[in-house]
């Protein structure tokens, strides 16, 4: 991971703003557990 404060990404499909969290019955993307609590956008392309 680099650490930034603007990303900008064309044709994007989608995206999600989530919780990162331990287990549930939804797919799950690898993130390391330090990220446990933290909201993430996830970006479709």
């Amino acid at each position: 991971m680099k650490a930034a404060t603007r990303l900008e990404v064309e044709n994007i499909q989608g995206f999600f703003i989530k919780t990162v969290t331990k287990f549930g019955t939804s797919a799950k993307v690898d993130c390391p557990k330090q990220f446990l609590g933290r909201t993430v956008y996830l970006v479709v392309i």
